[in-house]
């Protein structure tokens, strides 16, 4: 127990740090998410191609990860967090040039880039653990994830005084998340982390990691992916398709803004108490009540359109995103070697993306076009979430199944 003390302490710096990176630089997601769909519905002919910028976002953090992450492994996590920053705001300058010159495609280039940065903010929360010990990792999780809640209130707030301020909609958006990468990536240098994440024991250094087949072969892991997956592409799959609901159905561009910055402020506001939750309680019990609140979410989505049921809806949505997707991080931290973390990692964001880059795509085809309506399109959506949540829940039992059989 001595011996934890001081690394909980420097845990307990970095976590701060993180903090206060990921409210800083993570107000730049929620302003692209209300605006990536609207000014793709602007430059583009065709409806169902609205939410292709989010889209491609969320592709260039799927394709990201996979060499951030063993590139944070060998150099340390600093270097691939300034990458991020750098690229969140060429990214943003790509895009409002595209906005500039009204080319859709220009402004799709830029989406993607800006990926780059919001893989590198994924992976704050795994850089929290790393100098934690194993009763603090879910707390240093969740804390890092709260940080979200601060870039909930800031980003939408900031993104209402800027979206109008040129004669070129939405371009003052993107010069204000160039601005919040190359102020909030000074705070990188204020970490305390190992120069490579993985400092294995000697006994572990000489043994290669598990290949990725033989790791999906384990159920922890396996159920971790399916569970963060399932999570976050619901998440997203709703709250692409909301600002195009909302203003489709006679609410303003405000209306959409104070909405996602509700279900922001969902996604991380829980997370002041899920970690503790979670070592009282257990991971698989919060994943589970994860998945139910997302259920309730899609419920409460169906039941109609008015702005409550916006706001009610995405706050569910908010909610059951963070304790499913902050349980199945947690789950993965406790599944693999410290040899493994890189590779571990790379794919689980790979694949956790992957499915998320697929949803925001549907979440654009089954707005616009599944029925020729905004009601129509907006109940696709929800009813969408249904085979995803049997998934996971399935996969969860079988997880606790196992367990009890003494599978694991």
């Amino acid at each position: 127990m001595i011996q934890t003390l001081p690394d909980d302490r420097l845990a307990k710096r970095n976590v701060a740090v993180l903090v206060a990176a990921q409210a800083i630089l993570g107000g730049q997601m929620p302003m692209m998410f209300v605006v990536g769909g609207l000014a793709g519905g602007m430059l583009t002919g065709n409806p169902c191609f609205a939410t292709l910028p989010i889209s491609l976002i969320v592709f260039g953090s799927m394709t990201t990860a996979p060499w951030l992450s063993p590139l944070m492994q060998k150099y340390g996590r600093k270097a691939g967090f300034f990458i991020g920053a750098i690229a969140g705001a060429l990214g943003a300058a790509v895009s409002a040039y595209g906005l500039y010159v009204a080319s859709f495609a220009i402004f799709l280039l830029g989406s993607y880039i800006s990926g780059i940065y919001m893989s590198a903010q994924g992976f704050y929360r795994f850089a929290a653990t790393d100098t934690a010990s194993d009763s603090f990792r879910p707390k240093a999780i969740s804390f890092v994830m709260a940080g979200g809640l601060i870039s909930a209130i800031f980003g939408p707030q900031l993104n209402k005084l800027v979206q109008d301020a040129s004669v070129v909609p939405f371009l003052g958006s993107y010069m204000a998340i160039i601005a919040l990468n190359l102020v909030g990536m000074f705070l990188f240098l204020l970490l305390r982390l190992p120069n490579g994440t993985a400092k294995a024991p000697s006994t572990q250094a000489t043994r290669a990691p598990r290949s990725r087949m033989q790791l999906l072969r384990d159920p922890s892991i396996l159920v971790a992916i399916a569970c963060g997956m399932v999570a976050y592409s619901l998440m997203n799959l709703v709250m692409t398709s909301t600002p195009l609901a909302v203003v489709g159905c006679g609410l303003t561009k405000n209306n959409a803004n104070d909405i996602v910055s509700a279900h922001v402020i969902a996604m991380f506001l829980p997370s002041f108490f899920t970690g503790h939750l979670i070592s009282r309680f257990g991971v698989e019990k919060i994943m589970g009540i994860g998945l139910l609140i997302l259920g309730s979410a899609g419920l409460v989505g169906l039941s109609g359109m008015e702005l409550e049921n916006f706001y009610v809806a995405l706050i569910l949505l908010g909610v059951g995103w963070n304790f499913g997707f902050i349980g199945a991080t947690t789950l993965l931290t406790r599944s693999h070697a410290a040899h493994e973390i890189g590779r571990v990692q790379g794919m689980n964001d790979a694949i956790v993306f992957g499915c998320v880059t697929i949803a925001s795509i549907a979440s654009g085809g089954l707005m616009n076009c599944s029925g020729g309506s905004v009601v129509t399109g907006w109940a696709a959506v929800n009813y969408a979430m249904v085979p995803f949540l049997l998934l996971a829940g399935s996969a969860l039992l079988w997880l606790i199944m196992t367990q009890k059989r003494g599978g694991v």
